[in-house]
């Protein structure tokens, strides 16, 4: 933003605030920030996202803020500089949209408390509205509460935001106990290639879903007298394969023993969720999950989802890549450890503080201290394993973080067949990425970055690798359309340059 649209936009939110007689300090604890930070954005001091301006406009309940006219938006990196600074871990995004999912399991009041506001959020949110249910942003927008009706609307489903998120998907386990039949709209996201639902429908079927592909819905049919008679093996240890087959479960009020299955970060926090809407269930953490389900669920819950191991992986690689010294707080430790031992094999400085328990009272969180180091390229290659292996989301951070390093690093991104063609992308920044096939990177470093224009690519960690390098790069970058990021970081632009980061975000 320029320093007169940031006057403006300060000026608008200094005359509604006094409209609405309320002080810096009322507004500041109304959004959850500071009196400091509404004095400088009234100033036109400090940069504001247009999430942020959104929170703003709910809060005073103005028409007079406005994002502007709509379009890709854009970011402009000044890279070079060194971050300096703590910053804190937001939630997880793959749990919100679990939870989002789950809450349509619930006939009471359910309330996600620092839930992520990111694009795929707002997706899922957008559906979930369109069918029935009642949605309040509480506390100045930090926390969501959720209301659904007796009966869904399924037939007023926005099919346009359903079909840009791939997590809809998980609206089949709670449906299918509500309804004979429905349709569902073809599932989107990210772009990495066959992505193909057979995991999930191979599970439902124990449940009594038959599922049929027409005219770009699923069409779903339920036999009412199915359910699991024996225990249920995953073909494949997929994290929302095991999500779906959870809430499917969850009304099922038999014993449903699930083998198999990903005990991975969002997994966890979705089991403790369901635990605290009355179902029990043996051996959250571990690959075999004993659920016993109820009749019904009608009940008021709280519930906060834990820090987000992803996001904890993005800002330690732009601390390595920018040579930075950089705190970060809540990082949750048990899905971050494989990763770490791998960094410290390749010479990484870092300190970890003793560990605490999440607000979910469940994930062991730790605040991480990275400091500049020198490092050398792993002996072995680099491939993602199914929890507690290296995360899979995790994997493209390792393809920036070996072109800093000395040497040659093999990467084998097994999983998506489309995912490692990205990352040659970060050729266009200075790096020496070599495509050996869809599924396997040389990346030989270390790499003078120089900036340039690149367009996001359409996958969500790729694209924010393509944003760390250009922290790094000499010069001027601009990442253009970023809205694949922002389905998965809140703020990402304006928290990076809290650590002395240079980016502005603008449109055409």
């Amino acid at each position: 933003m320029t320093n007169t649209s940031l006057d403006r936009i300060g000026s608008l939110i200094r005359d509604a605030r006094k409209h609405r007689g309320l002080t810096q300090t009322q507004l500041a604890s109304a959004l959850g920030t500071s009196q400091s930070a509404v004095h400088r954005i009234e100033a036109g001091n400090q940069n504001v996202s247009l999430e942020m301006v959104n929170r703003i406009a709910a809060a005073l309940d103005s028409p007079l803020i406005s994002v502007g006219p709509g379009g890709p938006v854009h970011l402009r990196v000044r890279g070079g500089a060194n971050l300096t600074g703590s910053i804190e871990v937001r939630s997880s995004k793959n749990a919100a949209v679990a939870l989002l999912c789950a809450s349509l399991l619930n006939r009471g009041r359910t309330v996600i408390r620092g839930i992520a506001r990111i694009e795929e959020v707002n997706r899922i949110l957008e559906v979930l509205v369109s069918i029935g249910v009642q949605a309040n942003w509480l506390n100045g927008g930090a926390d969501l509460e959720l209301i659904r009706p007796h009966e869904l609307n399924l037939d007023a489903m926005d099919v346009e935001a359903a079909r840009r998120t791939r997590s809809v998907i998980m609206f089949l386990g709670p449906l299918l106990h509500g309804y004979q039949s429905f349709d569902l709209p073809y599932a989107g996201g990210c772009d990495l290639g066959a992505r193909t639902i057979e995991p999930h429908l191979q599970v439902l079927r124990r449940f009594g879903l038959d599922v049929t592909a027409t005219d770009g819905y699923y069409n779903c049919r339920v036999d009412t007298d199915s359910g699991p008679t024996r225990p249920i093996t995953l073909t494949e240890r997929g994290d929302t394969v095991t999500e779906n087959a959870l809430l499917a479960a969850a009304l099922s009020p038999d014993l449903t023993v699930l083998r198999n299955a990903s005990p991975n970060y969002m997994v966890q926090d979705l089991c403790v969720f369901l635990t605290h809407l009355g179902v029990e269930i043996d051996g959250i953490g571990t690959t075999t999950l004993r659920i016993r389900g109820v009749q019904s669920i009608n009940t008021d819950v709280e519930f906060a989802p834990s820090e987000d191991p992803i996001e904890a992986m993005s800002l330690l690689t732009a601390a390595i890549v920018t040579s930075s010294e950089v705190v970060i707080r809540r990082a949750p430790i048990e899905f971050l450890e494989i990763e770490l031992a791998i960094l410290e094999e390749m010479g990484l400085d870092f300190d970890l503080s003793e560990e605490y328990v999440a607000a979910n009272g469940h994930t062991r969180l730790v605040d991480l201290t990275v400091r500049p180091s020198r490092l050398i390229s792993p002996i072995d290659k680099i491939h993602p394993m199914p929890f507690p292996g290296l995360n899979i989301d995790n994997l493209p951070f390792f393809a920036v973080i070996a072109a800093a390093a000395e040497g040659k690093t093999v990467i084998h991104d097994w999983v998506y067949e489309n995912r490692a063609i990205y990352l040659t992308e970060l050729n266009r920044l200075g790096a020496q990425v070599q495509l050996l096939d869809p599924h396997r990177i040389i990346v030989e470093g270390p790499t003078r970055w120089s900036g340039q224009q690149v367009v996001c690519p359409p996958a969500l960690r790729p694209a924010v690798c393509i944003l760390i390098c250009m922290l790094a790069a000499r010069g001027e970058s601009v990442l253009r359309d970023v809205y694949v990021i922002n389905r998965g970081y809140e703020d990402l632009a304006y928290r990076l340059n809290a650590l002395g980061a240079n980016i502005e975000v603008f449109r055409d």
